[in-house]
């Protein structure tokens, strides 16, 4: 899944505007303009469209760890992961949003996808265990969607 649909439906869930999106960047050390956030939530035949790059996407989805959890200043800060794949992403909205397993499951049951204990643990093991697996566009794509009506109603 391209990051750039990643941070319109995290804009769509969070109903926040541009600048809001700059300002949760932001949170987590990196400066991005919001004439730069603006091309990247452009739908990919509008004109102005730019790729959102990796840094960027690590950097929001940091940045909304802080926003939602608050920022910790007894740990030192996490070094960012790059590149960034779709469990990335969902590790980091898990812990964003405070996720428990069975919160995982509901949020994919309300999507109408609804994945085994067994194969939702393998998406968040670290990439070489022998269980890993990787998470695919479908199942990302459908996790956010269930989010969005767990959190948007």
């Amino acid at each position: 899944m391209i990051h750039n649909d990643v941070l319109r439906s995290l804009r769509y869930l969070l109903d926040v505007n541009d600048a809001k999106l700059t300002d949760i960047i932001k949170l987590s050390g990196f400066d991005v303009a919001t004439d730069d956030i603006v091309s990247y939530l452009k739908k990919e035949d509008e004109e102005g469209f730019v790729r959102c790059p990796d840094e960027v996407i690590a950097h929001f989805l940091d940045g909304l760890v802080i926003f939602k959890r608050g920022k910790d200043d007894s740990r030192p800060a996490q070094p960012v992961e790059l590149p960034v794949t779709n469990n990335i992403i969902m590790k980091k909205l898990r812990v964003a949003f405070e996720l428990k397993e069975d919160d995982l499951h509901a949020i994919l049951k309300a999507a109408d996808f609804p994945v085994s204990k067994p194969e939702l643990s393998a998406l968040f093991r670290k990439v070489g265990h022998n269980n890993y697996r990787p998470c695919g566009d479908q199942l990302l794509r459908n996790f956010l969607k269930g989010l969005t009506l767990r959190v948007r109603g």
